[in-house]
């Protein structure tokens, strides 16, 4: 993550908050930016301050707010805050502040900052569904986007009043992983996949022995979530087949299926598949199933304890391989995901080699499991394997950072096709 400029080991962050309903989630924006470390200054707008006043502001930012151009004049704030920011995030952005900051509009402290930040700016919409599918709101992103501005998928979901649809403020969490991965890197997330669908694995299959009891790994979901979540940032449709991620939020922009067991999965990603640019399975399969599944609660008096008969589970990366190289399923860039330990006859990176051969697939992204990495972590690493022989390493960081980094290898893929 970058160091920036703020000698506190974190980066400053200008935090732009624009007058809609959604104003009061820019609260746990704050605190999970400043939580991480990061020096955050927020600058307001005037119609925001009606929704949350400035003492809340102050006090989680430890920081004045200020909202116009004449204030705090002689340290020339509304061209200091935009050259010495790391990043810049509005959150929520409404379809007025879209507009003006499109159209080149300076006349407070935040829209003056958005025209002097030499640093990547984050807008993330809010705003009823009308006003997003507008076309002048749409022409406005589209603007912003061709300016290198990364404008975020909004939400769907419960707006204000009764309404619903797109349009909703995403996850205060999604927004400071967003946040987060353009510190790391500021082309994270280009509009690359605009018009491609993709379909994405993850969490974690449970193999039910009674209503009770299962068998199952401790995959969390979070790697594929993040493959979702880039995804969508770069313009893809996205479908994601989630086994057992129910504490995880929803990416904005994503369609969700959610199953429980290998077979469920297997339905479900050939169902999904069947017209799909590019496939990444990250969803940790379980391997065997009980053979016999009890219909009742195994009660301690009913049996010693003893073996459990195991049946094989379906090799769902291998099937869609296969199903690709007979012509059934038409996907155009097959990935999987390997989590390995190694022995000391075999190297993580050997194994990974040797399962991206068998299992037909164009990249296999690997992961060196075990001491607290890779499952149930915030963070991972690995290498991304392509079938031409090229190796791509990950360095540990956020999830998001790697997705960004199989999303990179995907496009070359197609570039390649």
């Amino acid at each position: 993550m970058s160091e920036g400029r703020s000698g506190s080991g974190g980066s400053r962050i200008v935090l732009g908050v624009s007058g809609g309903i959604a104003a009061y989630k820019a609260c746990e924006v704050l605190r999970g930016l400043t939580e991480s470390g990061h020096d955050v200054q927020v600058v307001p707008t005037e119609a925001a301050l009606r929704f949350v006043g400035s003492a809340t502001f102050e006090g989680l930012s430890g920081h004045p707010v200020r909202t116009g151009v004449f204030e705090d004049v002689p340290s020339v704030a509304h061209v200091r805050l935009g050259q010495e920011a790391d990043l810049v995030v509005v959150a929520p952005a409404t379809a007025d502040l879209i507009a003006r900051a499109a159209n080149g509009i300076a006349d407070d402290l935040l829209t003056s900052t958005l025209l002097t930040a030499h640093c990547p700016v984050l807008l993330v919409p809010a705003m009823h569904t009308e006003m997003w599918e507008n076309a002048a709101t749409r022409r406005n992103v589209e603007t912003l986007r061709s300016r290198g501005v990364v404008v975020a998928e909004p939400d769907t979901g419960r707006l204000t009043g009764a309404d619903s649809g797109k349009g909703r403020l995403p996850d205060p969490a999604e927004i400071v992983d967003l946040a987060r991965l353009l510190l790391t890197d500021p082309a994270a997330v280009p509009r690359d996949l605009t018009g491609r669908k993709v379909v994405i694995s993850a969490g974690g299959t449970r193999e039910p022995l009674d209503p009770v009891r299962y068998l199952g790994n401790r995959s969390s979901g979070r790697q594929g979530f993040a493959l979702a979540r880039v995804a969508a940032h770069r313009g893809a449709e996205v479908t994601l087949v989630a086994a057992n991620t129910a504490e995880l939020a929803v990416p904005a922009g994503v369609r969700l299926r959610r199953v429980d067991t290998a077979e469920q999965l297997r339905t479900e990603m050939f169902d999904a598949s069947a017209d799909a640019d590019a496939v990444v399975m990250s969803a940790a399969v379980a391997d065997f199933r009980p053979a016999e599944r009890v219909e009742h609660k195994i009660k301690k008096a009913d049996r010693e304890p003893g073996p459990v008969e195991l049946a094989r589970n379906p090799d769902v990366l291998g099937e869609l391989g296969a199903a690709r190289s007979e012509g059934r399923l038409r996907i155009g860039v097959l990935a999987g995901f390997a989590a390995e330990t190694g022995d000391p006859d075999t190297t993580v990176l050997q194994y990974g080699r040797d399962k991206l051969a068998s299992k037909a697939c164009d990249l296999l992204v690997v992961n060196a499991v075990g001491d607290g990495r890779a499952f149930e972590v915030e963070d991972n690493a690995g290498w991304v394997l392509a079938a031409s022989g090229t190796q791509r390493p990950v360095p540990y960081g956020a999830k998001s950072l790697l997705a960004s980094r199989v999303w990179d290898a995907v496009v070359e893929q197609f570039a390649d096709q």
